[in-house]
């Protein structure tokens, strides 16, 4: 029988104002990888937190047995050396900081040159990761970049990575710390399919080194290292199992969606101005670089009122940067022949102007978006276009915040404050943002991460309802096929910054 790494007995764990787990209890052992699932709001991203110490139980304990073998082997360490050295967490957000040691970034910043200058490159934040020096070091620098294919992006600033390159930043930092237990919250999100299939591979090496694994994952997420599975409901462990006793057809989330067409087409009419363009977006041998760098080459785009579009492409492709361009968050626009709802870039039209037009949502939005408004506030500071409310609240519109809210199903978080509330939930909240003001074009960039099955398909939706009953005009970006709308007939496919269908 494999020696335990780490015992749960019986905590409770209060995450901001409410209690999440009761008397909880859960044990890792020595060769054992496990999965973590359940609803979106389950509570698998506090309990990894809650292991790893950065979130205080107020019952029970944690017992990190690892540590027995780790005080005999250093009779003589450091007072210092506690379970914090061994363990490594792998966050669904990155903590950043710039050349001055501030995180400070804002959300534009990655676009405009001078600034992004002052953010660390990949090589030099990892290469401030304290390693543990306790640790067998098997996952040296050389190695951990290769095994994450970093190589390439050494010298390229964190603040310019996609979504996906950020993640395998993230575990790679996590990673280079060589710890007895890595803990990795949802890290197949983001990911094209072959960083998916790569990462299954790494996955495998990893756990061979000797390090065990607890992953929150999706039942449809489970790698082929996973050895054991427990699914997360109510506040405790529902189930607890090996892998080859878990069917995922029995925790299927997926429920029968339906969507109030009615009140969706009063939610449309409310905001309603009608959008009269002959062309939403425009562009013609569209070049952007930075340095020597080519990220976009010679693409051309048109987007007619009214279509929907799937952006597609792996990571690192150049999906950012060309929906930077349409979003009117990128400088390099006006040395492009791009024209954005009739008008070219730089002809007197503002920014504003034209994220008026613009319903956006990104996961480098769900990044940098500050979280101390209420989510009613959040929402309606899309009508302003800013990131949170700096005005006094309008009734009218936090009466149209809150429908939206009823039709994604959030309305329950109305008052709470947005970091208060789930990830899947701030997610929707910034969803819910993009639709408010009914605007002529919705740009929805992996608008689905972190939602479980029902949230998914609802959203999903609630999208076509309204392509079906508006005008709409969409771009849709996704690494997962089955998240595409079924009003998207059209497709644009990127591969290293050039259009290939």
């Amino acid at each position: 029988m494999h020696t335990p790494l780490i015992t749960l007995n019986n905590i409770s764990v209060r995450f901001t104002n409410s209690t999440l787990f009761t008397q909880l209890c859960f044990e890792i052992r020595q060769g054992q990888n496990w999965a973590i699932t359940g609803k979106s709001g389950s509570g698998k991203s506090v309990m990894l937190q809650a292991i790893a110490g950065n979130v205080g139980i107020n019952g029970g304990s944690i017992i990190y047995h690892f540590m027995d073998d780790v005080h005999k082997l250093y009779s003589d360490a450091d007072a210092l050396l506690t379970f914090h050295r061994f363990i490594a967490f792998a966050g669904a957000k990155h903590h950043f900081k710039t050349l001055s040691n501030t995180a400070d970034f804002y959300y534009q910043q990655r676009y405009n040159s001078s600034d992004s200058e002052d953010t660390l490159t990949v090589r030099q934040y990892l290469q401030s990761v304290k390693v543990n020096t306790h640790a067998p070091a098997y996952w040296t620098f050389d190695k951990t970049v290769a095994a994450l294919n970093l190589t390439t992006l050494c010298d390229k600033q964190t603040i310019k990575l996609s979504n996906g390159e950020t993640k395998r930043l993230i575990i790679a930092a996590a990673l280079l710390k060589n710890p007895v237990l890595l803990l990795l919250d949802n890290p197949m999100t983001g990911l094209d399919v072959e960083t998916r299939k790569s990462f299954n591979v790494l996955l495998n090496e990893i756990a061979a080194s000797g390090i065990s694994i607890i992953m929150a994952t999706s039942t449809h997420e489970l790698p082929d290292v996973v050895t054991h599975v427990a699914v997360l409901d109510n506040g405790a462990i529902s189930q607890s199992l090996t892998k080859k006793e878990f069917e995922v057809s029995e925790h299927n989330t997926i429920n029968k969606t339906t969507v109030d067409g009615e009140a969706l087409k009063a939610l449309l009419n409310t905001s309603a101005t009608q959008h009269h363009y002959k062309q939403i977006v425009s562009m013609t041998d569209v070049l952007i670089k930075y340095g020597e760098k080519v990220i976009l080459n010679k693409v051309n785009w048109q987007i007619n009122p009214g279509e929907r579009w799937a952006l597609l492409g792996h990571n690192g492709a150049g999906k950012s940067t060309l929906l930077s361009l349409i979003n009117g968050d990128n400088p390099q626009a006006y040395a492009n022949n791009i024209i954005l709802f009739d008008k070219k870039r730089g002809t007197g039209e503002s920014i504003w102007d034209i994220k008026s037009k613009i319903g956006f949502v990104s996961p480098e939005l769900y990044q940098y978006f500050p979280t101390d408004n209420s989510c009613l506030q959040v929402i309606e500071s899309g009508f302003y276009d800013t990131l949170g409310l700096f005005r006094p609240g309008n009734k009218a519109k936090a009466d149209l915040a809150l429908s939206w809210m009823k039709a994604l199903e959030i309305e329950q978080y109305a008052r709470q404050l947005l970091k208060n509330i789930p990830a899947s939930a701030q997610r929707l909240c910034l969803l819910a943002r993009a639709l408010i003001k009914n605007p002529a074009l919705l740009i929805f960039d992996e608008p689905c991460q972190g939602l479980d099955d029902h949230q998914q398909q609802h959203f999903k939706s609630v999208v076509d309802a309204i392509c079906s009953i508006s005008n709409v005009t969409l771009i849709y970006v996704t690494h997962y096929q089955h998240e595409i709308p079924d009003s998207v007939d059209k497709v644009l496919r990127l591969d290293k910054g050039e259009v290939v269908s």
